[in-house]
């Protein structure tokens, strides 16, 4: 194998080795990080050098977290060295300079995927704490409160998460209207809040009312679209109170979904081997069902995997 960039299996000066924490398959997609961190800093440098525009800098900026191949997002620890080598390229600029602002964000994404989430605590604090200083949009705010959110949820500080997200969710609402990226995102996020705190009628109602909402704009391929249909059937099968229905349209959701994250992200993505371990958690739940174990004591399946239910990332701002 080699680094489709630089086309050589050892980077000529760190030396490093080959990754690949996308949505490629088969030999495609292996690379080094450095040559993906460099790549990223050349185009980022044309768009700045040439005054391009917003939306146009934003295409060259998502390369210090997507892939240009696959356009999936990187996952794990190839998301995390990007995120250090994206704040080691802006972090000596102004505090209100764009590219060190978007650095902040893909540094706190690293770090939270790579499951260092104290220390992306702290840099989503200090990142909001820098917006509210400069007097930065409101929209810019409310992304970071919501990534600020999800860092509490992964630290299980739920409360706390459950207040915040609604908080965000309710201002994207007034902000955007219901039919917008951003208050999907922050639906799917509260949402995954009430099931944490088994409250599950409040988040199936959500998940109700925006999934088809989700899958009308953003598709039924896209990762957020996947995303809440895997909670959703999460907060079916795992209430106390699911129905033989109930247990039998969460089997079918996992199912469609599954199959969907698999031809999109591959088999080797996190999300979809998640969907793979709850639809057999799911499965399990419904022979339960439908034919009761002669024991008291056998194993609840829809109690055997306790993982908070994923958030959704804001974008880097």
């Amino acid at each position: 194998q080699t680094c489709y960039i630089c086309t050589q299996a050892l980077h000529w000066k760190t030396k490093e080795g080959l990754v690949r924490g996308c949505a490629c398959r088969g030999t495609a997609g292996f690379v080094h990080v450095s040559c993906l961190a460099e790549q990223a800093k050349i185009l980022c440098d044309e768009a700045e050098e040439n005054n391009l525009d917003i939306k146009a800098k934003n295409e060259r900026f998502r390369r210090w977290q997507e892939c240009s191949l696959c356009e999936q997002t990187y996952h794990g620890g190839v998301k995390c060295a990007l995120g250090w080598a994206c704040w080691k390229t802006y972090a000596g600029r102004p505090e209100e300079d764009m590219a060190r602002r978007f650095a902040m964000s893909v540094l706190g994404n690293g770090l939270s995927d790579a499951k260092h989430h104290k220390d992306a605590l702290s840099v989503r604090e200090a990142e909001l704490s820098l917006l509210r200083r400069i007097g930065a949009p409101q929209n810019d705010i409310l992304l970071v409160k919501g990534n600020v959110a999800n860092t509490y949820q992964l630290l299980e500080r739920r409360e706390d998460a459950l207040t915040l997200r609604r908080e965000v969710y309710s201002e994207c609402v007034n902000l955007h209207g219901e039919e917008h990226f951003d208050t999907i995102r922050e639906a799917n996020n509260y949402a995954s809040s009430l099931h944490n705190l088994r409250r599950f009628e409040e988040a199936k109602a959500l998940f109700r009312k925006m999934i088809p909402v989700a899958r009308r704009l953003l598709g039924e391929s896209h990762h957020l679209t996947l995303t809440m249909r895997w909670t959703y059937a999460l907060t079916l099968y795992r209430a106390d109170g699911a129905t033989l229905d109930d247990l039998c349209v969460a089997v079918t959701t996992l199912e469609e979904t599954k199959r969907i994250a698999r031809r999109v992200l591959g088999g080797a993505h996190p999300l979809t081997k998640a969907l793979e371990r709850h639809l057999g958690l799911a499965r399990a739940a419904l022979r339960a069902r439908e034919a009761p174990p002669p024991s008291s004591s056998a194993r609840d399946p829809s109690a055997a995997d306790d993982d908070a239910t994923p958030a959704a990332p804001a974008a880097a701002v």
